[in-house]
């Protein structure tokens, strides 16, 4: 196991840069797209020992659809790569010690660790070895172990190659919770000065519409655990010059037509012994409006034409996006609150998807006149108040800090 472990570290040096789970985006304090201050509801602190401990070895906490954080092992099958993606840690050509593990070693290893109570979920990914195809039969050969042998139930996100072909999709969708396809870049054009070697439509767009394809053609039951998997992407954003515009017309068309359930987006950050080394980091805080204009498309029915854009195609760093489009489009035509329909309701700065529910029933009992009500129902109404209206009229408000 000793050897398991050398493998495991070393792989789990750069493994941040593949976020999955994670909901850490946001500087403090966190705000969410609705433009709420997030308050965690859970403490996930641990001794500082034990914590550092377990992300060497790649063990991240992700956070599940529901709100439960769960430790999550984050490895690759073999860090060795044929592919020579200019941002990558792990690309052809690069001096690096590489490992490998077989199917089974990788499988009985993480089962180890999962009855030792050290894991409870698989996120699984590979560099490229004698082609895509091959490699995900070895990764989907790695978690049928997994699911079938070792009997394991819990949570598993898979990554899938580029070009899988439609057969080895569907497998992947009757083993895995998650999979994800990682786009890098916005489009092509992009895509040809980050890595030369991926074909965008052919070899990353087209395996998230064939799983699209198959959800909506084939019955769910049919899926790992009676329904399927959902499918998230990730950008690398700053290395190659793209626009803000770029990455969420892209994201849009991911999320409204093929309904991923997230678009990741990890910062460009130089690599040493890669060629965009000495290409500057990207500024972190450009992750946090990406990440809230996403779920503003996502959760909240925004456009891409809503968004405030500047003229270089790039979002204003200094306001979150859906407090800039309030500031433009509520501040002189304020929505009451007594009448608006839920999709009015989430445009207001201050309403989320949560708060939203509450107003509606709240008005099945009565009006609601004062910011009192509001209050009492739980709901924050700092941010809120200058663009709504309560029973025809304006609530009595301070201006809030532009977040």
């Amino acid at each position: 196991m000793t050897d398991i472990f050398v493998k495991l570290q070393d792989i789990a040096v750069n493994m941040h840069l593949e976020p999955a789970e994670e909901t850490n985006f946001n500087p403090k304090p966190a705000v969410a797209p609705c433009g709420q201050v997030v308050t965690p509801r859970h403490s996930t602190v641990q001794p500082r020992h034990a914590a550092a401990k377990q992300a060497a070895l790649g063990i991240s906490h992700a956070v599940m659809p529901g709100g439960k954080t769960k430790p999550m092992l984050k490895t690759l099958l073999t860090s060795a790569c044929e592919r020579n993606c200019y941002y990558c840690p792990f690309r052809a050509g690069r001096n690096y010690r590489r490992h490998t593990f077989q199917p089974g070693e990788l499988a009985k290893a993480f089962m180890q660790m999962y009855r030792a109570g050290m894991v409870e979920g698989l996120f699984l990914s590979s560099g490229i070895i004698k082609g895509s195809v091959t490699t995900q039969d070895k990764l989907l050969e790695t978690v049928e172990i997994l699911r079938k042998k070792h009997q394991f139930k819990g949570y598993l996100h898979l990554k899938v190659m580029p070009g899988a072909d439609k057969a080895q999709l569907r497998q992947a969708m009757t083993l895995a919770d998650r999979l994800s396809v990682n786009l890098e870049a916005p489009n092509d054009k992009r895509l040809a000065l980050l890595a030369p070697k991926k074909m965008f439509f052919e070899e990353l767009v087209r395996p998230l519409q064939l799983i699209e394809q198959i959800r909506q053609e084939e019955p769910a039951h049919l899926g790992w655990n009676g329904r399927w998997p959902s499918t998230v992407t990730q950008f690398v954003v700053g290395a190659v010059g793209e626009s803000d515009v770029e990455i969420l017309s892209t994201t849009e068309y991911l999320t409204k037509r093929l309904r991923l359930g997230r678009v990741y987006f990890s910062p460009f950050s130089p690599i040493h012994n890669t060629p965009l080394e000495n290409q500057p980091a990207e500024n972190p805080l450009r992750k946090v409006r990406l990440y809230q204009t996403s779920f503003l498309f996502r959760d909240y029915d925004f456009g891409l034409e809503e968004m405030p854009f500047g003229q270089d195609g790039n979002l204003p760093l200094d306001i979150d996006p859906k407090l800039a489009w309030a500031q433009s489009n509520l501040q002189h035509n304020p929505v009451e609150l007594n009448q608006a329909h839920r999709l009015e309701l989430l445009r207001v700065p201050g309403i989320g998807p949560k708060s939203s529910h509450t107003i509606l029933n709240a008005r099945r009992q009565g009006r609601l006149r004062e910011l009192t009500h509001l209050q009492q129902l739980g709901i924050a109404t700092k941010r809120l108040a200058p663009y709504v209206l309560l029973d025809g009229k304006r609530p009595s408000f301070q201006l809030p800090l532009d977040l």
